[in-house]
């Protein structure tokens, strides 16, 4: 139903600047008046005798009347008319400001003219202080943004677009410059209504590919090393080696290092395989982390006086409950007790201190075990890198310490399915503090 037939209330068509008719009650007064009249005339016509005139005048009044009571259809005044078209007018508006409000990227509605009609929250702060009314091209800086815009401006179909944004760190984004026909299907090269501008953030999947590919690459090469040397040895052991017994002793005991070292890249990679596959599943299983933490220090004693270091680990008399895998934490502090004492060596001691802390951060508490050496520390500019897959500061000292580079990366990924948290702090020569922060269980008291 078109909006001049819809009928309205008397107080909605006062409200919309609307005139209507005056109503049933109304057109009753006016039939009275109109049956007076007619019966005066009756009276007269019958005094004359003018009785066919009289038949004439009685049918005149019976339309009359009938036309008064029956309903009619309102009266539409240009007043309704503006209204009405005013109305229209401010559905694409607020149609549009719900569409941006509505999606989670930032994304920007403009005009013809390329102006910022609409934008949302994330939209208004991801080029500064944009606001609606400001012409976009004025914060964009980069050339393919700027001609897929004016691509669309000129009539072309939707554009996807790299964008990066350099910030405190570099941001990836894909764009989407898309028209928008509010009248269905327009001929090609004609300006769209509006036009759509989506960006949405692929920083993390970008990283995340970068992250396996070097992954793989680093894997193939940890891997690449020792196997050739194997194979190399076995080679000289088959052929000029074959009767040397002095050199057989020396080649086999490089092999079994070798294939040592496979062995245990190999059982780490397997280990974070397994993590990594249980990962959204928080353990429910409560243990006590002094426990855990008392009999990682025994069972480090070995290598502890093998290096030299003395450890002193923190009071383990008080229980601490934690909902975790066993196994999984005992992991964790002997990767990372194991590199303090051989990264750590020359401080001559490793201390373990335990507390109990609310983090501000999101106001949960947390039991804090910090492990901390005295040694050399490590360069501010090494600790964001730390828990990456195969990064090491120095390879030649790890591979020296028999390490794979994924210490730290299991430990990471072990305490992000425990919901808790690594955090360094170190100085080049005073040595380094690794924090792990796990949340506070309660135990159930008998």
């Amino acid at each position: 139903m078109t909006p001049e037939k819809r009928r309205l209330a008397p107080d909605d068509a006062a409200a919309n600047g609307y005139i209507l008719d005056s109503g049933p009650l109304n057109r009753l007064a006016h039939a009275r008046w109109t049956l007076v009249v007619a019966a005066i005339g009756l009276l007269w016509l019958h005094l004359q005798d003018q009785i066919q005139l009289l038949h004439v005048a009685l049918v005149m009044g019976a339309v009359v009347l009938a036309t008064m009571i029956l309903p009619r259809r309102p009266k539409v005044t240009r007043l309704k008319v503006r209204a009405e078209a005013r109305r229209l007018t401010m559905m694409p508006d607020i149609h549009m400001r719900k569409l941006a409000a509505a999606l989670p990227d930032p994304c920007f509605i403009l005009d013809r003219r390329g102006i910022v009609r609409f934008t949302n929250q994330a939209g208004s702060t991801i080029f500064g202080n944009v606001k609606e009314g400001d012409p976009l091209s004025f914060r964009i800086r980069q050339p393919d943004m700027l001609a897929a815009l004016d691509h669309v401006l000129d009539g072309g179909q939707m554009q996807k677009v790299e964008y990066s944004l350099k910030d405190h760190s570099e941001r990836l984004y894909e764009a989407w410059v898309t028209p928008i026909h509010l009248s269905g299907d327009q001929p090609a090269g004609e300006s769209p209504d509006f036009i759509l501008m989506l960006l949405h953030d692929q920083t993390e999947q970008k990283n995340i590919e970068r992250m396996r590919a070097d992954f793989v690459a680093n894997a193939s090469h940890e891997l690449r090393t020792p196997l050739a040397s194997v194979i190399g040895f076995i080679e000289t052991l088959q052929g000029p080696a074959s009767g040397d017994k002095v050199a057989t002793e020396r080649f086999l005991g490089i092999m079994l290092d070798q294939a040592e070292r496979m062995s245990r890249l190999i059982s780490d990679l397997l280990s974070l395989s397994r993590i990594e596959m249980k990962a959204h599943v928080q353990p429910d299983t409560r243990v006590d982390l002094s426990k855990i933490v008392r009999h990682v220090a025994d069972a480090l004693t070995p290598l502890s006086k093998e290096y030299d270091v003395a450890i002193t680990p923190c009071d383990c008399s008080v229980s601490r409950w934690v909902s975790g895998d066993r196994d999984e934490l005992v992991q964790v502090f002997e990767n990372l007790v194991s590199n303090a004492l051989k990264y750590g060596q020359s401080g001559k001691r490793v201390e373990i201190l335990c507390d109990l802390l609310d983090d501000p951060a999101d106001g949960k508490s947390y039991y804090s075990v910090k492990i901390r050496d005295f040694g050399p520390g490590i360069p501010a500019e090494h600790l964001p890198r730390l828990t990456e897959r195969f990064y090491r500061i120095d390879v030649a000292s790890s591979r020296e310490q028999k390490g794979t580079g994924l210490g730290l990366a299991i430990v990471k990924h072990i305490l992000t399915r425990h919901r808790g948290k690594l955090l360094i702090e170190s100085k080049a020569g005073e040595g380094a503090t690794f924090d792990v922060r796990l949340p506070v269980t309660e135990i159930d008291t008998l």
